[in-house]
């Protein structure tokens, strides 16, 4: 490192001043031009500045920002770029002005482009590497005047370019710089020759948006072109710390700590280090005389990990000159033992998800804020490792994640997914095997110093070959501290993880079982959260922490990515592939996978996720007795900061509480607790909710953070009772129905204060009026239905033609009969369903008071073969003033079949409008399960209640099936732009099928969670209520 570092430094000048060709965008085997060597991620400030205290280089003298108003021009071909521009005396006064950082695309300069393995011109180029299009391959040119301070004069000055996609040419007072390429690492050049401090100088450069080395930038998200991180000017002395790097140790059983120092220096002079704890103490200092290693002990350190990520400051300064250089060090060991990952000796759990650096607004510009955004809500959501997915991220990223503690895959830019993994991939051509090369050298070159990174990965869904070969090889080289992982490389070939990504649970089980190789399976992508989904999650945790080998894995991904907008009538949307125009390629929404939504609200699969990446587990062992053993899953952290907080409850209405404020668990023991709850009787059903909150603040979790729950059943649930006789009062004669069975078009049951009306040519029920209240709205009925708005994982799978028998199936009434059975009004219709081969038969029985009980009984030929369908119940159209909704189940967020673990028990008082969720391409939402009781009720307390035998799903929502349907082939649609329906629409279901979460392309949910061709029944009551008021 310090040889080739020293070269460049000193061979530097020489090249700096050779010209342009503007061959260097088509040639591969040219990668930059003068550009300066990568270092790592490192600032020096001046002694004493108040800038060094707080690490904030922004407010050095020695730091002087690019960012900001640039003259630029945008041309849609390259072949129309200007040629001149770079001269003093241009005239650029006709130019627009744009932001530096800042994408073209959402500034007004083309479209941006979402696709995911094919390359962005695929419509109207063939990929012929090294070469791309002329044409649509947009330039954007920048020029701007800046002012150098003056008592830079003497020093050496670089340029920082954060993030330049796809290239840059660089020119500075009229003379050529230099060209690089690799648009996630910075382009830094040496200014020295060129600027004048004190003066304006001229800064100008020029961006092609696809360049050779965009065949090896096709990843899976957005397309933008332009500046998409911080520019700047920065001085160095000439005799400097030109690169320090650490490597943290532990020895003696992990005890004390060993940093490595690595020093290049540009003069011969002393080089003081200083290691300094977290309160400024210093614990162990040494000096350098030369370019090289030197090492610090340190006897037993507070450890670095993501739980407890304790850092200590390494200050490097030179005698002789004005600076200082702070890196942040946290002790640490990162072994590969016995198929597992070890950190510090433990065998952690990577609870993980992949991360795009993408913003909503912004597109690549990703501020401050919303990465320690990101940092938080990873945290909130018990996420502890992130990849960054595929590419290195802003410095900034990784600085968080070394403060607040997340275990870090650092991955290279390198994806060339669209050429495939066979003969034509990248990785076996000869063309390209410099910039593989490259590109991972100076990703471990700019951050080798963050304790954060655990792994380095060669990059993603790239093929394999000898250019990946060579890259493990260098890396494992100079850096053998760290794992090295590539997804390619499946489980024999060059990775120290086997890393699959959509690795099924058969294929998670057997790997386990048969440990076909001594590494650890940590999937780099799984739990495709597209849409709704993430069922079936707990089942892939189930197998994790059942088998040492599986260490986890990585969600794909955190956050929906797509461009907030305007759609149609001004509405509010966010735009994703194919929003854009209709000519460019685009793989439609498959971009929107996040846990979270692009503006980092959670979606609600995520609160699935989060129970399951908790860390604190609690079993009965005598639950009579309130005896619970509870489980810290903790590697390194106790629970002294935990209070275990419990709500007993009766039917969902909470009857007492209390906390435990000391449960000093030590990390991975397990203690038995005991809860006070007291008595409990056998009315009604009995839960115990249990909480783990934070006492004091913990980063950046407030304190009275839940960070785990759990929930108990105490008892055997009463059966809901189904009796339906009309109440009786002493003395008082019992009010039975009256069926009025003499009606030309319906069949009419009758009471003292309701009248029900079926419709002689479907059967349905087509009005229910009770105590002058409608309880369906005019035109409503009350129906089958077998079908959902698909999912994106309905979609994946084909189920939208799988399923296609039970959308609108015919439903042939062959009888409607009615009769008086022990008080009751009984009506019964039957049906022949002969897309699906079966017969159906509804029944009503109705007692004095208009209360219903429905069974929906199907029928199934057992030799036909006819699909399995998404749902077995009813629908109802009540009218829209049925607003309010009190339900005794599980929530209070949707939750689904193979999606509800995380969701309590409880009674919920909601609202219907809040019932929708606005995931950005329109599907299937609202549902609740476990229902004991649903109230459907208007502003006066009055509507249904929906009873069944057994524990059911519902919802209500203002839209129908038909507008949440994306159709036979998924459309561009949009949730803010869905229209309303001017009823409530009540969907009352025996079982539905699960979202499943294994990949969003072809898997089913797991089979207990499908629900296959058969016979169904399904028994439920409405009763009117009225004056159901709720606090």
């Amino acid at each position: 490192m310090n040889r080739f570092l020293l070269s460049a430094l000193i061979g530097g000048a020489a090249i700096s001043m050779s010209a342009q060709t503007f061959t260097e965008w088509k040639n591969p085997e040219v990668n930059a031009v003068n550009r300066a060597p990568m270092r790592s991620a490192n600032f020096a400030y001046r002694q004493g500045e108040s800038a060094l205290t707080s690490q904030n280089q922004k407010e050095s003298s020695n730091y002087l920002s690019l960012n900001g108003t640039w003259k630029f021009n945008w041309v849609n071909d390259a072949s129309s770029r200007p040629t001149d521009f770079w001269k003093k005396d241009f005239n650029d006064k006709g130019w627009d002005n744009i932001q530096v950082p800042g994408v073209w695309e959402l500034n007004g300069y083309g479209n941006p482009i979402y696709v995911n393995n094919q390359y962005p011109w695929r419509n109207t180029f063939e990929s012929k590497p090294p070469i791309v299009p002329t044409e649509d391959n947009n330039v954007g040119t920048y020029r701007r005047e800046i002012k150098v301070p003056a008592d830079w004069k003497g020093k050496e000055i670089f340029a920082h370019f954060g993030s330049v996609t796809s290239n840059m040419y660089l020119w500075v007072n009229g003379k050529y710089v230099g060209y690089s390429e690799d648009s996630k690492l910075e382009a830094e050049f040496n200014l020295t020759p060129y600027l004048i401090p004190g003066k304006e100088n001229l800064i100008c450069f020029q961006v092609f948006r696809w360049c050779d080395g965009s065949y090896l930038e096709d990843q899976d998200f957005f397309r933008y072109s332009g500046v998409g991180r911080d520019c700047y000017l920065y001085a160095r002395d000439k005799k400097r710390i030109a690169d320090i790097r650490v490597t943290p140790d532990l020895e003696n059983n992990y005890t004390d700590g060993v940093l490595n120092i690595d020093l290049t220096l540009t003069g011969n002079a002393p080089v003081e280090l200083t290691l300094s704890d977290a309160n400024g103490n210093k614990v162990a200092s040494a000096t350098a005389t030369k370019s090289g290693k030197t090492v610090m002990n340190v006897k037993n350190p507070e450890k670095w990990s993501a739980e407890l990520p304790y850092l200590y400051t390494l200050t490097a300064s030179m005698q002789g000159n004005n600076e200082v250089i702070p890196v942040n060090v946290g002790f640490r060991k990162i072994e590969l033992t016995d198929g597992q990952i070890l950190v510090n000796g433990k065998p952690v759990l990577f609870k993980g998800a992949n991360r795009h650096e993408l913003d909503p607004d912004g597109g690549y510009v990703v501020s401050p804020e919303r990465m320690l955004q990101d940092v938080q809500l990873m945290k909130k959501l018990n996420i502890n490792a992130v990849r960054t997915c595929h590419y290195p991220d802003d410095k900034l990223w990784y600085d968080l994640c070394d403060k607040y503690g997340l275990y870090v895959v650092a991955e290279a830019n390198i994806e060339s997914h669209g050429m495939g993994y066979g003969d034509k991939t990248l990785a076996k051509d000869p063309k390209y095997a410099k910039a593989h090369m490259e590109r991972n050298e100076r990703n471990v070159q700019r951050n080798f110093n963050h304790p954060s990174i655990i792994f380095w990965s060669l990059g993603n869904e790239a093929g394999y070959g000898p250019n990946f070969e060579a890259a493990y090889n260098w890396v494992k080289t100079e850096d053998p501290s760290r794992a090295v992982q590539y997804e390619q490389s499946g489980m024999h070939k060059l990775t120290d993880i086997f890393c699959p990504m959509y690795y099924g649970y058969e294929g998670m089980k057997k790997y386990a079982e048969e440990k076909p190789t001594n590494k650890p399976l940590i999937q780099c992508e799984y739990a495709h959260a597209m849409g709704n989904s993430i069922g079936g999650f707990k089942e892939y945790w189930d197998l994790i922490r059942k088998y040492p080998n599986l260490q986890g894995g990585f969600i794909w991904d955190f956050v929906d990515q797509a461009v907030r907008t305007k759609g149609k009538d001004g509405v509010e949307i966010y735009a994703y592939g194919g929003d854009f125009n209709r000519y460019d390629p685009s793989d439609g929404n498959f971009c929107v996978n996040g846990i979270v939504s692009p503006d980092r609200v959670p979606n609600p699969h995520a609160d699935e996720i989060t129970y399951y990446y908790q860390n604190i587990w609690t079993t009965p062992t005598n639950l009579s007795a309130g005896k619970m053993k509870v489980y810290n899953e903790n590697f390194f952290k106790d629970l002294s900061n935990v209070t275990l907080d419990w709500v007993l409850l009766n039917n969902g209405v909470p009857v007492r509480d209390g906390r435990i404020c000391k449960i000093n668990i030590a990390p991975g023991a397990t203690t038995e607790v005991s809860i006070p709850y007291g008595e409990i009787n056998d009315k009604g059903e009995w839960t115990l909710n249990v909480y783990y909150n934070l006492k004091d603040a913990e980063g950046l979790l407030p304190a009275g953070h839940t960070i785990a729950k759990e929930q108990f059943i105490l008892n055997n649930a009463n059966v809901a009772n189904m009796d339906i006789s009309t109440p009786s009062e002493p003395n008082v004669a019992t009010a039975e129905p009256t069926i009025v069975d003499n009606h030309s078009f319906f069949m009419i049951v009758k009471g003292q204060n309701f009248n029900i009306e079926f419709d002689r040519n479907t059967g349905y029920m087509s009005k229910y009026e009770v105590k002058g209240t409608e309880m369906l709205t005019d035109g409503g009925h009350l129906t089958p239905n077998f079908w959902r708005a698909p999912t994106d994982n309905d979609y994946g799978a084909n189920l939208q033609h799988k399923y296609a028998a039970w959308k609108n199936p015919t439903i042939k009434l062959e009888s409607l009969k009615s009769e008086m059975n022990n008080g009751l009004a009984v009506v019964t219709a039957e049906y022949s369903m002969p897309e699906v081969k079966s017969s159906l038969k509804l029944t009503y029985e109705i007692n004095g008071e208009g209360t219903v009980k429905v069974t929906e009984a199907l029928t199934a030929d057992k030799n036909a073969e006819v699909s399995g369908m998404f749902r077995f119940g009813m629908q109802m159209q009540m009218p829209e003033s049925f607003s309010s909704i009190e339900y005794y189940g599980r929530g209070p967020i949707e939750n689904y079949s193979d999606r509800n673990h995380s969701t309590l028990l409880g009674i919920y008082t909601q609202k219907v409008a809040d019932q929708f969720y606005p995931y950005i391409r329109p599907q299937e939402t609202g549902t609740k399960t476990d229902i004991r009781y649903w109230k459907q009720l208007n502003n006066a307390g009055n509507g249904l209640e929906f009873m069944a035998e057994n524990p059911f799903s519902a919802s209500a929502l203002n839209y129908s099936i038909e507008s949440l349907d994306g159709g036979e082939w998924k459309q561009n649609t949009h949730s803010p732009e869905v229209q309303k329906v001017d009823y409530t629409n009540v969907l009352i279901d025996k079982a539905q099928l699960g979202l499943g979460c294994v990949n969003s392309w072809g898997a089913m949910p797991l089979k207990e969670y499908q629900l296959p061709y058969g016979d169904y029944s399904f028994t439920f009551i409405m009763k009117p209520v009225f004056h159901q008021f709720h606090n």
